[in-house]
């Protein structure tokens, strides 16, 4: 809803603060939860127990507030330009840079008290998580891969999740990490391709503006290597029939994004990025039923 002078000073900075962190966006979230799970699935062989689901389901969520916090920080002389960001609370003065930090540092820390309820292994990982979660925004000023690097913070849930059921990090869980940044860099880049135009003017990078003409031929690479390499989890994890179906599932609805996208019109783009949330959950079920129903 937007901001009313009749409403509250504290009201009103509370929705710009929920505004920054994209709590009514929760796509967000799900591209995050969908591979944590993933990770806790198999790590686990099934549901895993209670203590690390929640801790990392509510770890999930204050991560991706506290990316979207940083991202706009680090992006505020970018948004005002671009059509799709140009009246975030950063640029339009609700939020202030400063708060903006203190409220990134806020949501960090909380999300580390989680992560001390781990193990020691998960604990120094979660380091990393950070660094890679507070050092993705500045990238695009400095590389075409930043969508990349979002796939390795956004996928790194999947290494911790080893680390805090199993005690170590096996090759099962790095390769279904690889595929978690083959995916997330595919989804990222439609949705660079909305931002495309805007981006290529004010002077930023993308995996988009790197593909260029041949960005749907580099797409379908993308995906089918990321089949490939969760085929080769499910060969290595041993799952059967019903991860089989899940893959399939989420091949055909990978298919559909091609069609949707196809004219590279924005909102097309946008509708294909946002599709992959059914990709994450097929997957996901694919491997639960596998697990629950043997």
């Amino acid at each position: 809803m937007p901001d009313s002078p009749s409403l509250p000073r504290w009201r009103q900075k509370l929705h710009a603060y929920l505004k920054l962190m994209r709590a009514d966006r929760p796509i967000g979230w799900l591209l995050l939860l969908w591979p944590t799970w993933w990770g806790l699935w198999l790590a686990a062989e099934g549901l895993p127990h209670w203590h690390p689901l929640i801790v990392f389901s509510l770890g999930v969520w204050l991560t991706r507030a506290a990316g979207c916090v940083i991202n706009d920080y680090a992006d505020r002389w970018l948004d005002g330009s671009v059509e799709r960001t140009k009246n975030r609370p950063l640029v339009s003065g609700e939020v202030s840079a400063r708060e903006a930090l203190l409220l990134f540092a806020g949501l960090m820390l909380i999300a580390f008290a989680l992560v001390l309820t781990l193990n020691k292994l998960a604990i120094w990982m979660s380091v990393i998580g950070v660094f890679l979660a507070a050092s993705y925004p500045y990238l695009k000023r400095h590389t075409y891969l930043p969508q990349v690097y979002l796939g390795m913070a956004f996928g790194w849930g999947i290494p911790m999740a080893f680390a805090a059921i199993q005690g170590s990090v096996p090759p099962l869980a790095w390769l279904l990490y690889i595929a978690n940044i083959l995916w997330a860099t595919a989804y990222d880049t439609w949705y660079a391709m909305v931002d495309r135009e805007d981006d290529i003017r004010m002077g930023s990078k993308s995996t988009a503006i790197l593909f260029g003409d041949m960005d749907l031929a580099a797409q379908g690479v993308l995906y089918g290597v990321m089949f490939l390499a969760l085929i080769f989890v499910g060969q290595r994890a041993e799952l059967g029939l019903y991860y089989g179906l899940g893959l399939a599932v989420a091949a055909v609805l990978v298919a559909y994004q091609f069609i949707i996208a196809k004219s590279r019109a924005r909102e097309a783009c946008f509708r294909a990025f946002l599709h992959n949330n059914w990709v994450g959950m097929a997957i996901f079920a694919g491997i639960a039923l596998d697990y629950g129903l043997r």
